[in-house]
């Protein structure tokens, strides 16, 4: 079945760096397009960052440009976020999304907390 898991979030001070993973399996990954979304408290969900397949090219929230990094290993089946210069504002729930048409499949999340 089709599965999206993420992990390396946790708990950063203001100003370091995380880096998520989302490991894909049960679909031909190299044929979605990847992203990431996060949801803070009492807001909505907002996409962070995309990367296409197979030209990978990339888009970003204004809130994370020159901070963020999306990248994916379609060898290994899963999709990155470099996060440096992290920001309080940036805590929220991080989702790994993979879409293709009519198909969208979603990951349980994985916690970022930026405080000091």
């Amino acid at each position: 079945q089709v599965q999206l898991v993420e992990s390396g979030g946790g708990l950063v001070q203001p100003g370091g760096s995380l880096r998520l993973s989302c490991a894909a399996s049960g679909f031909t990954f190299s044929s979605y397009t990847m992203s990431w979304y996060r949801q803070a408290p009492g807001k909505e969900r907002e996409v962070v960052a995309i990367i296409t397949s197979p030209r990978g090219t990339t888009t970003y929230a204004d809130s994370v440009k020159g901070r963020f990094t999306i990248s994916r290993d379609n060898a290994k089946n899963t999709m990155y976020l470099q996060m440096n210069s992290l920001k309080p504002e940036d805590t929220a729930v991080y989702y790994c999304n993979a879409k293709r048409n009519w198909n969208d499949f979603w990951g349980q999340g994985t916690q970022v907390t930026v405080s000091s």
